[in-house]
């Protein structure tokens, strides 16, 4: 089967239009003042999104999930354990926090207790912990954070957040970057296996580190063609660990807006698509791209994509077609989405229901259509095989793992 969770941002809605006309502002992230936060409309918007989140649980999601992102006007979630701890009571189904940057904290292991207590609050099997390095805008804002050791930390606060969980402590933790003398966390997980998801622009390294610990690895912002080679490099690289890759370890986000009519639907969806990428989602290179933050092959591969598809430019059709969005009435909808699906083998797809300045009401009709004429036949879509999650080189020697690397 298909999943298909719910999917938000919980972007702040507005934007000083005139002054980014006006060229007064080169960016949404990091130097975007503070000033255009209205915290009286925060309030509201932060309690429609959780409403959001919500309604789609109760409508039949497999799951609903939050993110962390920091001082910008894009994802106004810098702690997604917090967002997660106020859905554990409200809903009934998965959670996912996709993810927590953990190479920005200084504390891992704080990230392996709160996901804990959230297992443990929710009975267990409900949560699934993402874990992501944090896009390079991130690395302005916690300066203590060397982006050419970012990749470096991930592994290590990944290796740190599975012994909280699974091992007796305490024990003892020395790594390069996290050195901890007593590791005992409490709580303790109930989850006998928490899933753990890795979404990612497509990077090798991190496509093979999924690969060898068999998780899915989300793809985030792509066109067609690179969604398929990432999937293609995931299955080539589950081989070389000894496995085959099933469908439920490839993972999208993907937006999707649902109307009556085809036309209906771009007239209530296009404009807040337009807002994200000219107000939300424009930062500039230099801050996508720190200095260290991505080596030549991973660097080569992202500007590669933004040369071949400047969306901000792209026609309604463009964007269609080269598989950013899916919009249209709910047989457009399922007939692409099918397409998808069959032609990538995605497995889980994170569904933006909000996008933008959308308002509220066209959120929840987004939410509401979909899931009474497009979600159930897209959750029957392929197979239901899934994998064990762990490393596919535990007990190999320092030498037998380098041969993969």
């Amino acid at each position: 089967m298909t999943k298909v969770f719910s999917f938000h941002l919980m972007p702040y809605l507005d934007a000083d239009i005139e002054g980014y006309n006006q060229n007064k502002y080169d960016s949404a992230w990091v130097t975007y003042p503070n000033k255009h936060y209205d915290p009286v409309k925060g309030h509201q918007y932060y309690n429609e999104f959780l409403e959001q989140l919500e309604y789609a649980d109760r409508m039949g999601f497999d799951a609903v999930c939050v993110n962390e992102h920091h001082q910008n006007s894009y994802g106004n979630m810098p702690s997604p354990n917090i967002m997660a701890a106020m859905l554990a009571r409200s809903t009934k189904g998965k959670i996912a926090i996709l993810g927590n940057a953990t190479s920005l904290h200084s504390l891992p292991q704080r990230v392996a207790e709160e996901i804990a207590m959230l297992d443990v609050v929710t009975g267990g099997d409900r949560i699934i912990c993402g874990l992501v390095r944090g896009i390079g805008a991130e690395y302005f804002n916690f300066r203590n954070v060397n982006p050419n050791e970012s990749k470096d930390r991930f592994y290590e606060a990944h290796d740190l957040i599975l012994k909280a969980w699974y091992e007796d402590g305490p024990i003892e933790f020395h790594g390069e970057y996290f050195d901890v003398p007593f590791l005992n966390s409490w709580p303790r997980p109930i989850s006998k296996q928490i899933p753990i998801f890795l979404p990612s622009t497509g990077s090798r390294d991190t496509v093979k580190f999924a690969a060898r610990h068999k998780y899915p690895y989300i793809v985030t912002v792509s066109s067609l063609p690179t969604i398929k080679k990432i999937y293609d490099d995931y299955r080539e690289q589950a081989n070389r660990f000894g496995y085959t890759a099933v469908q439920s370890q490839l993972g999208l986000n993907h937006k999707i807006y649902v109307a009556e009519t085809d036309a209906k639907a771009w007239e209530e969806f296009e404009e807040h698509i337009r807002f994200w990428y000219k107000y939300q989602i424009n930062f500039k290179g230099y801050q996508a791209f720190p200095p260290g933050y991505i080596g030549a092959e991973a660097r080569q591969f992202a500007m590669e994509a933004l040369v071949n598809d400047n969306i901000a430019d792209m026609s309604p059709q463009e964007m269609f077609d080269k598989g950013y969005v899916t919009v249209g009435s709910p047989e457009t909808v399922k007939q692409r989405l099918t397409e998808l699906q069959k032609e990538t083998g995605v497995g889980v797809i994170n569904a933006f229901m909000q996008i933008g300045n959308m308002p509220h009401w066209k959120a929840m009709k987004n939410i509401d259509l979909f899931s009474r004429y497009v979600l159930k036949d897209i959750q029957k879509l392929g197979d239901d095989t899934e994998l064990e999650q762990g490393d596919t080189l535990a007990g190999k020697s320092k030498e037998e793992v380098a041969l993969f690397y």
